[in-house]
C-alpha cells in the first residue's frame, strides 16, 4: 500500500471519531466563522512579499522527526517577519507529528493567510479547517476523485475559503474547476518520495492562466525559484529546507534575501 492510500484509510475513520466528538454545530460557534478569511492570492501577488509560503512542519513519513522541538509562535512569526507571503501550517497527527493548536496558534500571533495542511475527503475536514482559523484549504488531486474535488472546493468555497489543489502529473489537471484558486505542482510523488522539480517546469505550460501557480516540495536553492518564476509560478511551498534548521525562521530569512539578490542584483 503506498502512503497516499495508507493516509486515507486512516483519514477516514480519524474524521467518523472527530465527527462524534466535535460536531460540527459546536464547530461553527468558533469566533473565526465570524471573521473573513484573507485571500492567499493577494498575497502572494503583492510586490512587497517573496511569494514564499512558509511550512511548519515537525516531521514527514519519508524523513521521519524534522524538528520535533520548534515553536509555532516563534518560526511563524520569524517567518513573516524575514516576508513570507503566507504560512502552511501541518495539521495531521499521525503521520506529520501536527495538530490543530498549531495552526490556531499560529493564527493568535499572525495576520496572514494561512493554509491548513492536511489531507481532506470530507466536507466536516472544511469546517474544521475555519473553525481553527484557516483561510486556505488543500485538495490533493492523487486522493480524490474529480467528483469529490468539485464538490469539496464548492463548499470551501461557501464558507470564504480560498481553495488550493495539488497535483502531481497531467491527470489531475482535468480535475480543476471554477473554485480552484491556486494549483500546486507537487515535485514530490507521493507514491516513491522521489523529487523533480522539473515537474513544475512540464506542468506550468498545461495550467491555464486564470489559476495561480505555486511550486511544493524540493525547492532548496533561491535559484530554483527565480528560475519557476520565469516559468510562471507566484508561490512557493518550502518547509523541510527551512525546518531541519535549529532556527527555521532564520534560514527563511536567508533564502529570501538570496532570491532578493538574484532579482534585483
Amino acid at each position: 500500500m503506498d502512503i497516499l492510500k495508507k493516509i486515507k484509510a486512516h483519514k477516514q475513520k480519524e474524521v467518523v471519531q472527530r465527527k462524534s466528538l466535535y460536531p460540527s454545530a459546536l464547530l461553527e460557534q468558533s469566533v473565526y466563522f465570524e471573521t473573513k478569511p484573507l485571500s492567499m492570492v493577494e498575497y502572494l501577488k503583492r510586490a512587497d512579499k517573496s511569494g514564499i509560503i512558509a511550512e511548519f512542519k515537525r516531521q514527514s513519513p519519508s524523513k521521519g522527526p524534522i524538528n520535533p522541538y520548534a515553536t509555532v509562535e516563534q518560526v511563524s512569526i520569524g517567518y513573516m517577519q524575514a516576508g513570507a507571503s503566507g504560512l502552511s501550517i501541518l495539521t495531521d497527527t499521525d503521520f506529520f507529528g501536527g495538530r490543530n493548536a498549531d495552526l490556531t496558534e499560529a493564527r493568535k500571533y499572525n495576520y496572514c493567510p494561512i493554509l491548513r495542511k492536511d489531507f481532506i475527503l470530507d466536507e466536516y475536514q472544511i469546517i474544521e479547517a475555519k473553525s481553527i482559523g484557516a483561510d486556505v484549504i488543500l485538495l490533493i488531486g492523487d486522493m480524490l476523485t474529480k467528483g469529490e474535488v468539485e464538490r469539496l472546493a464548492a463548499f470551501a468555497k461557501s464558507l470564504g475559503l480560498e481553495v488550493l489543489m495539488e497535483v502531481h502529473d497531467e491527470r489531475s489537471l482535468a480535475y480543476l474547476n471554477g473554485n480552484i484558486d491556486i494549483v500546486g505542482v507537487n515535485n514530490r510523488d507521493l507514491t516513491n518520495f522521489k523529487v523533480d522539480v522539473k515537474t513544475s517546469e512540464k506542468l506550468s505550460a498545461l495550467i491555464p492562466k486564470e489559476f495561480t501557480k505555486i511550486s511544493e516540495s524540493g525547492i532548496s536553492h533561491p535559484e530554483t525559484v527565480v528560475k519557476l518564476k520565469g516559468f510562471g509560478f507566484e508561490g512557493f511551498l518550502i518547509g523541510e529546507h527551512f525546518m531541519k534548521n535549529a532556527h527555521p525562521e532564520k534560514a527563511c530569512q536567508e533564502f529570501i534575501n538570496q532570491i532578493n539578490q538574484l532579482t534585483y542584483d
